[in-house]
């Protein structure tokens, strides 16, 4: 039976240097599984690394994964916007794809003042374009809109399944801190049941196959999320979070992103496996 893998956002604290090279090497030493190279800043990584980081990777047993730039906003009211922002996720599907990378995760858009079912057909538009221009390049990758934690912000659990039901190539990502933050529920053993029930519900088994999960604890308001924090020092029932897990069977990879991003994931890792 395949398990979960567990693993961080970005390169370990501890790790002796902050390159992807020595963080890939990191997160095999302290026992992890997957790590999610973050490009949040822009993609300042060249396919002579990339490729660098494969080998090693693939030496290491190590998953990966990438965070696309964080200034995306495909409903940007500015078209050269909307052209970086497409711009920023293909990159990132292109380097990720030379390190052999599984999924690439970005913030899809922001509302601002239009209806969400508006900015639905915007955002859906772009990823069937985006996703085709994946496939025509050969891409071996998958596009993953991250579940947001703030109301402004395009990219509820339900949208996002919708949309990856009808866009081959497009699974989304889940952060199970960001739909806890987007209105202060989403944090109970029956919660995250439900939730589960409706990723088989849209995408089949299948869809709880191949999860790509991000997690923390988180402080928010009520307008959502307002910072990351430690697991241990949160209202996040992490515990409820893993038997919902165990009970639906899921599989894929598990990215802590917790301010002590090892020592999280280390402990989902221990209390899932136990």
């Amino acid at each position: 039976m395949m398990q979960l893998q567990f693993g961080t956002a970005g390169t370990p604290i501890s790790s002796p240097s902050r390159d992807s090279l020595s963080g890939v090497k990191r997160v095999k030493e302290l026992g992890l599984d997957c790590m999610e190279i973050e490009f949040v800043r822009g993609v300042k990584m060249g396919t002579k690394t990339a490729n660098k980081v494969k080998k090693t990777s693939e030496t290491c047993g190590i998953t990966l994964s990438v965070h696309a730039p964080y200034y995306i906003n495909l409903n940007s009211r500015e078209m050269n916007k909307v052209e970086a922002s497409r711009k920023h996720i293909l990159n990132s599907a292109l380097i990720g794809s030379v390190m052999g990378a599984r999924g690439v995760v970005f913030h899809p858009a922001f509302y601002h003042d239009d209806h969400p079912d508006m900015v639905y057909g915007i955002v859906k538009t772009h990823l069937l374009e985006l996703s085709k221009q994946v496939e025509d390049e050969g891409l071996d990758i998958l596009l993953r809109p991250e579940t947001m934690g703030k109301a402004s912000q395009f990219g509820s659990l339900v949208e996002l399944l919708e949309m990856s039901a009808e866009i081959d190539g497009v699974l989304p990502c889940f952060d199970f801190a960001h739909m806890h933050a987007r209105g202060g529920v989403n944090n109970s053993y029956e919660e995250f049941c439900e939730i589960l029930g409706a990723i088989e519900d849209h995408l089949g088994r299948e869809g709880l196959d191949n999860m790509h999960i991000h997690i923390s604890g988180i402080d928010y308001g009520p307008k959502g999320e307002k910072k990351h924090l430690v697991l241990e020092e949160s209202d996040m029932d992490y515990h409820g979070l893993i038997k919902s897990w165990k009970e639906y069977n899921i599989n894929g990879t598990v990215i802590s992103e917790s301010p002590n991003i090892e020592k999280d994931a280390l402990l989902l890792q221990k209390l899932y496996r136990e």
